[in-house]
C-alpha cells in the first residue's frame, strides 16, 4: 500500500502552494497474507493425517494441500510456545520460561514479552500489514488483565490492530471470559442459542478479515487463530460427541497399536519406527472395571467430538479464504502448542476444577469405583456446558503415540508437536512429509524469508535482538534437503533436553521433585536419527556422548538465559526471592469509598483467586426495599468459587466446592436501609477453611469447609455474579444486586502490615 509524503513548496494560500509528492511502499510486490493456527494440547497422533481415527477432514486437506512435519517441536507447554511462535525466540529469552503465570523476578519470567523480542504482528506493521488475533492469548501476566489495564502486553500492545478471545489459559467453550481490543464484553449469544467459542472467533476472524479485504484488498494481513481445542474442558456440541458413541470402546492400548500401524501406513513416522511401552503411570485397559470403561470411553467421545468440531470451524476459515481467492497467497501454518495432555489423571475428572471432598474419600485420594459411579450419573452431561472434563491419562498415551510421557515433558510426547504448511507457490509436491528438524522459534523467521524481508534493527523505538530461530523455508522447496538446525536445547520447570545432529539427551526431573536436588538428575540419551520414539536409553554405551550434550545442555541454557529454572512444580515454588516477587506484583487490597454505579468486575486485580486465600471482604449497602436482591461480591464460577448475596430478604454465603458440595450460611430476615455485610475466611493448617458470616458487626453463622478448591481462573465481580453462576441452585447470572452498594473493603492474607490490629490477629491466630 502506497504512502504519500508531502515534498512541494507551501504557500500563503492552497493557490500559492507547488504540490509535489514522494510516493513510498513498504509492503514487498505480491506479499503473501500469513495466518497461524494454534491447536492447545494437541497430541502428535490426534489428527487424522497423523494417524488417528477421529475425523479432521478440514485439516487433512490443508495437509493435502500443503507438507506435514514430522519432526517439528514445541517448547512443551502453552505460553512458552505462543512466545517463542509469535517472537522466532527461544521462549526464555522472550520472557515467558513456562506458563506465564511463573514469574522468576528475573529476565526469563517476567510475565510478558520483552520489547526487543517483537511479535510477528509487530514485525509485519513495518510493513504494512494489517494483523488481527482471535482465541487464547496467555501472554501477559494476570495482574494486568484488569478492565482498567495497563494495556501494553494485551494483543493491542503487541502489534495486533484488533483482538477477540480470552486472555487467560483454560477457558470454558460455554461460557468464556471474553475480551474485545481492550475492553470486556459479552457472548454473541447464549449456549441454548447455540453460542461455543471456537465458532464465535473464527466468525471474528473471517469479519475481520471480509472487512480489511473490502476496504483495502491490496493490503496483506496476518491472521493469528488460537483456538482453546484441544485443552480441558473438551467440550463441544452434544451432537459432535454422540458421533463417536462406541468408537473407543476397545480401549487405549488396542487403538494405540492400531494407530501406530495406520501412522506407519501414511509415513508420517519411519518404517523402522517402534512403538514406546504403556506409559507407567497409564492402567492397563483390561484391568479397568467396566464402569470405569465405559466412563473413560465417553471422557474420549468429548475429545473427539471437540476436535472434529475444531476441524469444522477451521474448514469455515479456509473455505472463506479460498472463496475471496486469498488462499493461495497465503501462507498456512497450523500447529499444536505441547503434547497430550496428562492432567486428567488415571480416571479422568468430570470437573478439572474440583478436589476429592471428604464424602468420597481421603484428600487428594481417588477411589476408582467410586469416581466411576460420579461421572456415570452424569454420562450425558460430559463435554456439555454443566462439566469441566479432561480424559484419562491412557487417553493423553494414545494422543502422543509413539511416544512416551506428555506435555510439561521434554521428551518427544511433550514437545513433538504436529505441524502443517501450505504455501502453493513454493510447494511443489503437495501432500508430502518433511523429515528436517525444526522448532517452533523457527517459525516467524521462516515466514519473514519467505516474505522477502528482515526484522527491522528498531521496533516503537527500542532495540531488537536478532532471531534466534532457523528459516526453514528450504524444506517447502526441497524435500530431501539436508537439515539446517543443528541444536536446540529444551528447558519445562527443570525437566531438561538437548537435541544435536541425531543425538537427544534428556532429564526427567519432574520424577525427582519431590524434594531431589537437580543435582541428582540423570540424564538419558537417546540416538533419534535411528530411533524416531525415543524408545532405547542408551546412556551406559555412551558417556562420552552424554557429557557432550550435557555440557552443550549448559551452553545453548546460558546463551538463552534459562536460569534461574523452577524446581519441577506446575503451580509454585519454593524458592523465596520467587515468592517475593510474585508478592510484590499482586494486589491484596483493594478499596473503594464511591457508590458502585453498575458492577465493578475485578478479573485478577487481586492476582489470586480469593477461594484459596484467607481474606476478609467487607461491604456498606443499601436497599430502599425489602424485595431488593442480588449478588453483593462473587469470586468464581459454576464450577467452583464462593458468593455472598441476599436472596429472599436474607443474607446468604455459599462456597461452591467443585460443583460437587454446597456450603451455606444463611441469615435472619433483613431490614431495609443501609447495612453493613461482611465475611471472613480463614485456610487452616489443615487444608480446610473456616469462614464466618456478619451482618452489623454480629457473627450471624459459621461453616467450615474440609479442603479448599484448587486454582481456578476465577472472574471476580463486585456487585454481580458473571460468567456463570457460583450459587447456581440458587439464582442464574448475572443476578445483579438490585440495591447500591456504598463501600467494599478486601484484605487478603500477605500484606498483614496494613491490616488493622484486628485483621491482623485474625490472620495470625492458630
Amino acid at each position: 500500500m502506497k504512502r504519500a509524503t508531502f515534498t512541494g513548496d507551501v504557500g500563503y494560500t492552497i493557490d500559492d502552494t507547488r504540490y509535489a509528492y514522494q510516493y513510498t511502499d513498504k509492503t514487498p510486490k505480491a506479499a503473501p497474507n500469513v495466518v497461524y493456527i494454534v491447536l492447545d494440547d494437541l497430541g502428535f497422533a490426534q489428527l487424522g493425517c497423523y494417524g488417528s481415527s477421529i475425523s479432521t477432514p478440514n485439516i487433512d486437506r490443508l495437509a493435502g494441500e500443503g507438507l506435514r512435519y514430522n519432526n517439528f517441536h514445541t517448547t512443551a507447554i502453552c505460553s512458552a510456545t505462543r512466545a517463542s511462535l509469535l517472537t522466532g525466540m527461544n521462549h526464555h529469552t522472550a520472557g515467558i520460561c513456562a506458563v506465564v503465570e511463573h514469574m522468576t523476578g528475573c529476565d526469563n519470567g517476567i510475565g510478558h514479552l520483552h520489547r526487543d523480542c517483537a511479535t510477528l504482528a509487530e514485525i509485519l506493521h513495518e510493513y504494512d500489514y494489517s494483523s488481527y488475533a482471535v482465541g487464547k492469548w496467555h501472554l501477559t501476566d494476570v495482574s494486568e488483565t484488569t478492565e482498567a489495564g495497563p494495556f501494553d502486553n494485551w494483543p493491542l500492545g503487541k502489534g495486533f490492530d484488533k483482538y477477540y478471545g480470552f486472555l487467560h489459559a483454560q477457558m470454558d467453550q460455554f461460557h468464556p471470559r471474553l475480551f474485545q481490543d481492550n475492553q470486556p464484553v459479552e457472548q454473541p449469544k447464549s449456549v441454548e442459542e447455540g453460542y461455543h467459542f471456537s465458532e464465535d472467533i473464527v466468525d471474528k476472524a473471517i469479519n475481520y478479515v471480509y472487512h480489511q479485504k473490502a476496504v483495502y484488498p491490496e493490503k496483506p494481513f496476518f491472521l493469528y487463530v488460537a483456538f482453546g481445542a484441544m485443552h480441558t474442558p473438551h467440550h463441544a456440541p452434544k451432537e459432535y460427541i454422540d458421533r463417536y458413541k462406541g468408537k473407543f470402546d476397545e480401549g487405549w492400548d488396542v487403538l494405540r497399536q492400531q494407530w501406530f500401524e495406520r501412522q506407519k501406513t501414511l509415513g508420517i513416522i519411519p518404517e523402522d519406527a517402534r512403538l514406546t511401552p504403556r506409559n507407567e503411570f497409564v492402567k492397563p485397559w483390561d484391568e479397568l472395571t467396566e464402569k470405569q470403561k465405559k466412563t473413560a470411553a465417553r471422557y474420549m467421545e468429548a475429545f473427539a467430538g471437540m476436535l472434529t468440531h475444531t476441524d469444522e470451524q477451521i474448514g469455515r476459515l479456509l473455505d472463506f479464504l479460498r472463496d475471496r481467492g486469498e488462499l493461495d497467497n497465503t501462507i498456512v501454518v497450523l500447529i499444536s502448542d505441547n503434547g497430550a495432555s496428562a492432567e486428567g489423571g488415571t480416571e479422568g475428572t468430570f470437573n478439572n476444577f474440583r478436589k476429592l471432598s471428604a464424602s468420597r474419600g481421603d484428600a487428594g485420594k481417588v477411589d476408582p469405583d467410586l469416581e466411576a459411579d460420579y461421572v456415570l450419573e452424569r454420562l450425558d452431561e460430559i463435554g456439555g456446558p454443566n462439566a469441566f472434563n479432561h480424559y484419562p491419562i491412557g487417553w493423553a498415551n494414545l494422543g502422543n503415540t509413539p511416544f512416551p510421557w506428555y506435555k510439561i515433558w521434554t521428551y518427544s510426547g511433550g514437545v513433538k508437536d504436529p505441524m502443517i504448511v501450505r504455501y502453493p507457490k513454493l510447494v511443489k509436491d503437495p501432500g508430502a512429509i518433511r523429515t528436517q528438524y525444526h522448532h517452533v522459534s523457527d517459525i516467524t523467521p521462516t515466514v519473514l524469508d519467505i516474505i522477502g524481508v528482515q526484522k527491522p534493527e528498531h521496533i516503537k523505538g527500542v532495540h531488537q535482538r536478532p532471531f534466534q530461530g532457523t528459516s526453514f523455508k528450504y524444506t517447502l522447496e526441497q524435500g530431501d534437503a539436508g537439515d539446517q538446525k543443528h541444536v536446540q536445547y529444551y528447558e519445562m520447570l527443570g525437566n531438561r533436553a538437548i537435541y544435536k545432529d541425531g543425538w537427544k539427551a534428556i532429564v526427567n526431573h519432574s520424577r525427582n521433585a519431590s524434594g531431589g536436588e537437580f543435582a541428582d538428575d540423570v540424564w538419558e540419551l537417546y540416538h533419534v536419527a535411528e530411533d524416531y520414539s525415543e524408545s532405547e536409553n542408551v546412556a551406559e554405551q555412551y558417556p562420552d556422548k552424554v557429557q557432550e550434550l550435557e555440557r552443550a545442555w549448559l551452553i545453548e541454557a546460558a546463551k538463552a538465559g534459562v536460569f534461574p529454572m523452577f524446581n519441577g512444580t506446575m503451580y509454585g515454588s519454593k524458592e523465596s526471592a520467587v515468592k517475593m516477587y510474585t508478592s510484590m506484583r499482586r494486589r491484596e487490597r483493594f478499596d473503594t469509598y464511591e457508590n458502585l454505579i453498575e458492577p465493578v468486575d475485578l478479573i485478577r486485580a487481586l492476582q489470586s483467586d480469593l477461594t484459596s486465600h484467607s481474606h476478609v471482604f467487607r461491604a456498606e449497602i443499601e436497599r430502599t426495599s425489602i424485595e431488593e436482591k442480588g449478588t453483593i461480591f462473587s469470586s468464581g464460577n459454576r464450577f467452583g468459587g464462593h458468593s455472598l448475596y441476599i436472596l429472599q430478604n436474607r443474607l446468604k454465603f455459599t462456597y461452591n466446592y467443585g460443583a460437587e458440595q454446597f456450603f451455606t450460611i444463611t441469615s435472619g430476615e433483613l431490614r431495609d436501609g443501609t447495612l453493613h455485610v461482611e465475611y471472613r475466611q480463614k485456610i487452616r493448617e489443615d487444608g480446610s477453611a473456616h469462614i464466618e458470616l456478619y451482618l452489623e458487626g454480629e457473627r450471624v453463622g459459621e461453616i467450615v469447609v474440609p479442603e479448599i478448591n484448587g486454582f481456578v481462573d476465577f472472574v471476580t465481580t463486585i456487585g454481580a455474579d458473571k460468567q456463570t453462576p457460583v450459587a447456581y441452585e440458587d439464582y442464574e447470572s448475572p443476578f445483579v444486586f438490585e440495591g447500591r452498594i456504598r463501600r467494599v473493603a478486601i484484605y487478603v492474607a500477605g500484606h498483614e502490615a496494613t491490616l488493622s490490629e484486628e485483621l491482623e490477629a485474625y490472620f495470625k491466630a492458630d
